[in-house]
């Protein structure tokens, strides 16, 4: 290179210009491709911040719907259940309730950003520990899972206190037949061993019974969980409602429920759900779009 000039690039090429007219056209660092790669390093930083504010927003616009469905099909218990969701962008961050909030108030602003231990990013918001550890036990467990939802529904727990546990009473009872773990009662909270014991029973499936006490399930996405835990709840409905009655239970034959379960319609397809629970969003944006504010 020419002693005291400097190389600057163009459309046509490399050209040799003094440095005080490189700075002049420029800038001090004399490249325009200098100054390009800095507009497009700042460009995708920006873009990178934009896309996840919007996959937290629609975290959370998720999340508050699941919370206001189940409230309005009362399958909330006053303050005593949650609901969860990962932060999509932040390591170990997660939405949860505040303390004492009814499902039927949940609003996608207002769900509390923790941490795994759960901790309130808001240092005025309270977390119930008690229900948290549930969520937190599962997260640290299956490090796929996106969302946990944990219920105290009437026919849910009934089912949860009965032996036998779900019944192949109907068809998601008899697909998911041996793909649902149980959890033996063992006071409230989990301790430290008991935690052991809840990863051990849950192993790799993705529905529970916490016996005596309710139901859980975890997804890969809200809506596969929020899928799962319909599909469950409503397996117990039917269980319960079909015993009532007092006859015998006419349930499928072994070989029937084992070709059924072999077959899987649905089982392990993350976006099986996906359909169903976009239709219940948008049947919720018609009755009640408050959860959005």
């Amino acid at each position: 290179m020419a002693s005291g000039l400097q190389s600057i690039y163009t459309q046509a090429g490399a050209v040799l210009v003094p440095p005080a007219q490189a700075t002049r056209l420029f800038g001090k660092q004399g490249n325009p491709m200098d100054s390009t790669m800095e507009m497009m390093t700042k460009r995708t930083a920006d873009n990178s911040l934009n896309s996840t504010a919007a996959l937290e927003r629609e975290t959370r616009l998720q999340l508050a719907a699941c919370y206001r469905i189940f409230a309005r099909r009362d399958m909330d218990d006053l303050i005593f259940t949650h609901l969860s969701a990962r932060l999509p962008g932040h390591d170990n961050r997660f939405l949860f309730i505040p303390f004492g909030m009814l499902f039927d108030e949940v609003t996608a602003s207002n769900l509390l950003e923790v941490d795994i231990e759960g901790r309130a990013a808001a240092t005025d918001a309270q977390v119930n520990p008690a229900g948290w550890v549930v969520h937190r036990t599962v997260y640290e467990a299956v490090p796929d899972a996106e969302c946990v939802m944990h219920l105290h529904t009437v026919t849910g727990t009934a089912v949860s206190s009965q032996k036998q546990g779900l019944l192949p009473v109907n068809q998601f009872g008899i697909t998911f037949h041996g793909k649902v773990a149980y959890h033996d009662y063992d006071g409230p909270g989990l301790r430290p061993d008991e935690q052991k014991k809840f990863v051990a029973n849950l192993a790799d499936k993705r529905l529970m019974f916490l016996r005596n006490h309710g139901t859980l399930t975890h997804g890969r996405s809200i809506a596969e969980a929020f899928t799962l835990m319909h599909n469950l709840e409503r397996t117990c409905e039917i269980q319960i409602a079909a015993q009532s009655g007092g006859g015998e239970l006419a349930l499928p034959a072994p070989d029937i429920i084992a070709n059924t379960v072999q077959i899987a319609q649905g089982v392990g397809d993350r976006h099986f759900g996906d359909v169903g629970f976009e239709a219940l969003v948008r049947q919720l944006d018609r009755l009640d779009p408050s959860y959005r504010a």
